[in-house]
């Protein structure tokens, strides 16, 4: 006897159109981004579509504050990556979710994201759970200043490496590689001398408290979880599908490939993010 056939997927505008009915069942969206969102922009992202890393795991907060050798090769990167953070403009799904929420729709965009897109788009209810790629902030004394100023002194004291051309990769960083980076020269806080350090999240670092509390105060008032570009392999984006299971929430995923929470959907779509949140705003 013949097995029966698996059901066949389904076809970009059926999975279209469940996206579409999911968002008008609910109207009151927490959405949480991820790095395939920013994609269409340039921007690198960490993980393939099984939700591996593609590339080495990116520097921990422990290395970067104990070691100087991996300052020194952070901010040589950076120098370079800088440029393709400078320049990315917002893309079709950046633009789209802003118009979701200018529609009433959205009660939250928490995204996992540092470039400042989303508000560079014009969403306003914004939380950069990670921080800020634009901003470097003083490990000393707290001083908050803009990364494009850092990146002025940066090329200044090393214009050897300014020179240099590598690839881009996430978040800012370049492929550079087999580099003597002990001769860099990494400028410290103009104010009290202390360490700068990017105004993000590094791994093995805590997403501050009071943004975790205002999302998980959003996800109270929501009555669906959209997720979009992000596989949430990092707790810090998960955590926000397992609440959202535990209080009963439908969750829908719009992601190309495997996510972390995939047991927990309602809704699985994968078509390209850009094109079918555009269709969908």
């Amino acid at each position: 006897m013949q097995a029966p056939a698996a059901p066949a997927a389904p076809t970009a505008q059926a999975a279209q159109a469940a996206l579409a009915a999911f968002v008008a069942r609910h109207a009151r969206l927490l959405v949480l981004t991820g790095a395939g969102v920013s994609t269409e922009s340039g921007i690198p992202d960490y993980r393939d579509a099984n939700g591996d890393w593609k590339r080495p795991q990116p520097v921990t907060y422990q290395a970067f504050t104990g070691e100087e050798a991996t300052r020194k090769r952070y901010w040589a990167r950076s120098l370079l990556g800088w440029s393709t953070m400078a320049h990315a403009q917002p893309g079709a799904a950046h633009l789209a979710l802003a118009r979701l929420e200018a529609a009433g729709r959205v009660e939250l965009l928490l995204t996992q994201n540092v470039d400042g897109l989303h508000g560079a788009a014009g969403s306003q209810r914004v939380v950069d759970l990670h921080g800020r790629i634009d901003t470097v902030v003083c490990l000393g004394c707290g001083t908050r200043s803009p990364r494009a100023a850092l990146q002025l002194e940066l090329v200044a004291r090393n214009p050897a490496f300014a020179g240099l051309s590598a690839g881009a990769a996430p978040d800012g960083d370049a492929d550079l590689e087999l580099a003597d980076f002990s001769g860099f020269d990494v400028p410290p806080c103009s104010r009290c001398g202390g360490m700068l350090k990017p105004d993000v999240v590094f791994f093995g670092e805590s997403v501050p408290r009071e943004r975790v509390a205002e999302a998980m105060a959003a996800l109270q008032r929501a009555d669906a979880v959209l997720v979009v570009g992000s596989s949430l392999m990092v707790y810090s984006g998960y955590r926000f599908a397992l609440a959202a299971a535990e209080r009963g929430l439908p969750i829908a995923a719009l992601n190309l490939g495997r996510t972390r929470a995939d047991a927990l959907l309602s809704l699985k779509v994968e078509l390209p993010i850009g094109a079918a949140l555009a269709a969908l705003a």
